[in-house]
């Protein structure tokens, strides 16, 4: 049983309120087609933000650890996530991710890999990249989640154009580099949208 549709519901019934959380630039997400949504990581509260205000249902990659813990080990996987070893290159959660775009679904990515402490975007790293020129015809969606989490106070979640990664593809650049033009294509958002 996926509890996707219905933990979408309940999120934004609360998020939205709370938050007063204002969207913008949905009408940039793909309606079809696998996507990489990547975005800044400011809050554990980041992924059911995004999870409901994406036009689409988002697959997260989540912490191993979670899935060790008796009540999540069980729901994690209704909502889409997977888990992941953090720390490591772990092969099963790169052929899933991988997997899911090739489908023509959505990976949501945070590249920092943790939260950052001062808000500021920190320096992404190469898994992001990785996934960008090896998913298929996925393309990437750079997001900014513009805080802070504060009750009634706004909160801004922005979607960018998709990145056409054809010519970073055809001339192989590096998963850093790539990784390096997705973080600046998030700055961008977060510098515009303050």
């Amino acid at each position: 049983m996926n509890l996707y549709p219905l933990g979408k519901i309940l999120c934004s019934a609360i998020f939205y309120p709370l938050y007063r959380i204002k969207v913008i630039g949905a009408e940039n997400f793909p309606k079809e087609g696998g996507v990489l949504l990547c975005t800044n990581h400011i809050d554990n509260v980041d992924p059911p933000v995004v999870g409901s205000t994406c036009p689409r249902p988002v697959h997260f990659m989540a912490k191993e650890e979670l899935f060790k813990m008796p009540l999540l080990k069980s729901i994690l996987p209704q909502v889409n996530a997977y888990p992941v070893k953090r720390g490591m290159s772990d092969r099963e959660a790169f052929r899933n991710t991988l997997k899911i775009l090739k489908s023509g679904k959505v990976v949501g990515m945070f590249p920092e890999g943790t939260r950052s402490k001062t808000g500021e975007l920190g320096k992404g790293l190469a898994g992001a990249g990785f996934f960008a020129l090896k998913g298929g015809d996925a393309v990437v969606v750079p997001c900014a989640i513009i805080g802070p989490y504060k009750a009634f106070r706004r909160l801004k979640v922005v979607y960018g154009k998709p990145l056409d990664l054809t010519t970073y593809r055809e001339n192989r650049t590096s998963a850093e580099d790539m990784t390096e033009v997705i973080m600046s294509e998030i700055q961008k958002l977060i510098e515009q949208n303050k």
